[in-house]
């Protein structure tokens, strides 16, 4: 049978039929479960009690976990208010200040050091695309040629390349803490603050590379860029220069590029893991200084230094116990209103 353009439509059908096979004619076996109260109730009371059971866990186990929260934003009359009010002035003066605690308790090792922005949106496109991640991988043309995404911190007003680019880097937290051990005597003695290990493996050892050295200088290699506009020293002197912490595999820079979901968050400042505190901090008096150079009043937010020890689920977090334990009882309150309707109708499925 031809059709009036001269085809054979037969011949057409025939040739984009699939194939015959058991996936493309839908002959596969299937099974198809059906749903009883013999096997939903079950199930709704299992998962019920499992996840009570794992909520319980993590409810204590949070609850284990000791923490303690200092705030040094410098509002009112604190110790920190002078050091915040010089943080508004353009020609960026350090300044240093004190905080005195106590713990009424040891921290068991090991000991988390945490810093805390409030009101800060990381999350703001605009900002977290704000970064070259070639540049940041170590390829040596991308120093010279930031992306448009850079943008206004690509290049500085004399057109030299901006290393690293990128809103995110530029406000990198600069702020520094000194921990001491005070005793009843007075003398202090201070506490080694640990950075190693503080980011996250596959960033320090994959996403983030130094540009090769040049004649064995890394200095060299960032020859004709310049620093970030907000830094007070280029890149290559991070961690005092140090060979397998500075430049773009510099922890603390690492952290901190990592963008927060959150505008209140957290980000691991160093572990307290090392000599006579290997087993943690011991209760008594301490005293906290910090270099003060982060502004964050002129956005209203604050700045809290965090002291947590850790558990077998991380750091304190009693949101996921509590949301396990809602799950698990809802579970099971299902179950119960699913049983009372069966056995309420179960003579009228007899019947029928």
């Amino acid at each position: 049978m031809k059709s009036t353009y001269g085809y054979n439509t037969k011949d057409t059908f025939l040739g984009h039929r699939p194939d015959s096979t058991a996936f493309t004619q839908q002959r596969l076996p299937a099974w198809q479960p059906l749903l009883s109260a013999g096997t939903v109730l079950p199930l709704f009371f299992c998962l019920g009690v499992a996840f009570v059971a794992l909520g319980l866990g993590l409810h204590f186990s949070s609850a284990t976990i000791r923490e303690l929260e200092l705030d040094y934003t410098g509002l009112g009359g604190s110790s920190c208010a002078r050091c915040a009010n010089l943080s508004l002035r353009a020609d960026g003066a350090e300044c240093t200040c004190e905080l005195q605690f106590s713990l009424a308790e040891a921290f068991p090792a090991p000991v988390c050091l945490y810093y805390q922005l409030s009101n800060y949106y990381q999350n703001n496109r605009r900002y977290s695309v704000s970064r070259d991640d070639q540049e940041l991988s170590g390829l040596s043309w991308a120093l010279r040629q930031p992306v448009e995404e850079c943008k206004p911190y690509r290049y500085n007003a004399t057109g030299t390349p901006i290393a690293p680019c990128g809103s995110v880097a530029n406000s990198l937290f600069n702020d520094t803490f000194e921990l001491y051990y005070v005793f009843s005597n007075g003398t202090k003695v201070q506490v080694p603050l640990d950075k190693r290990g503080i980011s996250w493996w596959t960033d320090t050892n994959i996403k983030f590379r130094n540009p090769e050295p040049v004649n064995g200088s890394l200095a060299l290699a960032f020859e004709g860029t310049t620093k970030p506009p907000n830094w007070h020293f280029p890149v290559y002197q991070l961690g005092n220069g140090t060979s397998n912490n500075t430049g773009f595999v510099n922890e603390d820079f690492i952290v901190w590029m990592r963008t927060a979901a959150l505008p209140t968050f957290r980000k691991l400042y160093s572990r307290i893991r090392l000599g006579n505190f290997s087993m943690g901090l011991p209760r008594g008096n301490y005293s906290l200084n910090i270099t003060y150079n982060y502004p964050v009043l002129s956005f209203h937010g604050t700045k809290k230094v965090i002291f947590s020890t850790l558990s077998w689920m991380g750091s304190k977090n009693p949101f996921l116990g509590i949301t396990f334990l809602v799950f698990g009882s809802l579970c099971i309150v299902t179950g119960f209103v699913m049983l009372a309707v069966h056995i309420k109708y179960q003579h009228l499925n007899e019947a029928d």
